[in-house]
Order: structure tokens, then C-alpha cells, then sequence
């Protein structure tokens, strides 16, 4: 399979810092974001964000990780490492790499639909634009239309070193 990179590591940083820049637009008037990366790479972009957001705001950000089954998510209820009192009142943010169908995201937003939320946004690093849920990005990287059959790799294995590939 031929792989083509579309974001470099300085690509990412740039993409990670404009999306800091509104996300803290956004919550300005906050005092506490939750930021919920979906275990995985979406967990490291929250890690990234995390790390930006510290920097250019005094915004307490909480980050935290939701654990499902990406490929059947209905099949259990999703792992939080967090509580219920961590996020009443408060702005969440979830956050993923990549959003091919709003599946993930749709049951990742489970968990919060029982409760209080202040502000529920979502974030990702690349939007394909093949929602088959209702589901859409709030804050977003970049967004790129792709045919069915390509897919989108995102490659955080590295750190100076991460990349996304269209395959």
C-alpha cells in the first residue's frame, strides 16, 4: 500500500496551535476544561493540546482518557478515567486524530449525555468528511475529502517525529 504523508510534525504543531488558540477563545471565560482524548493517538493529540493550552492560557485543563471498542463500541459501555463530578458544569472536549464516520466519537460522547455538561465540543486532528452519524468537529486541523476506500494513518509513535498518511 502507498502511503503519502499530508502533515509533517511541524504541520501537526501549527494545526495543534491554532486549535489551542481556539479552544481557548471559546472557553475564555472559563475556569476548568476537561479535555478527553479517545484512547489512542486521540489521547496523545489531547496530551499535545494539553501541553499548548498550559502555555497560553491560565485555564486549569484536566486531560483524561475514554477507552471503547473502535470497531464495535456498542458492544460495552465505554472505560472513563475520570469521574461524574470532573466534568458537571464544566467545558469537555473530545478529543480524536482522525474523523472518518463519528462513530467512535458518537459513543464517546455517551457518557455525557446523562449529565450536566457546560460546553460539549469535539476536536480532531483530520476530518475525512464521511460522517455517517451525526456528528461534526468543532475545532478541526485540517479537513480532506477522501474517496471510501483510502484511509487516513496517523503516526504518534515518535515524538519530533509524528506524521499523518493518507493510505
Amino acid at each position: 500500500m502507498a502511503k503519502t504523508k499530508i502533515l509533517d510534525s511541524t504541520q501537526i504543531s501549527r494545526k495543534l496551535n491554532r486549535m489551542a488558540y481556539e479552544v481557548y477563545e471559546k472557553n475564555y471565560g472559563e475556569r476548568e476544561i476537561l479535555l478527553v482524548g479517545i484512547d489512542g493517538n486521540g489521547y496523545k493529540v489531547a496530551q499535545r493540546l494539553q501541553e499548548i493550552l498550559a502555555k497560553i492560557s491560565n485555564i486549569k485543563i484536566k486531560l483524561s482518557k475514554i477507552k471503547l471498542d473502535k470497531n464495535e463500541p456498542w458492544t460495552s459501555e465505554p472505560k472513563l478515567d475520570f469521574s461524574e463530578k470532573d466534568y458537571i458544569n464544566k467545558s469537555v472536549i473530545i478529543v480524536d486524530d482522525v474523523l472518518n464516520s463519528g462513530k467512535t466519537v458518537m459513543y464517546a460522547i455517551k457518557p455525557f449525555l446523562d449529565s450536566s455538561v457546560k460546553r460539549l465540543n469535539v476536536l480532531v486532528l483530520v476530518d475525512r468528511s464521511h460522517s455517517r452519524y451525526p456528528v461534526k468537529a468543532d475545532f478541526v486541523g485540517m479537513s480532506l475529502s477522501t474517496t471510501m476506500q483510502e484511509h487516513i494513518e496517523a503516526d504518534f509513535s515518535k515524538k519530533g517525529n509524528e506524521a499523518v498518511y493518507l493510505i
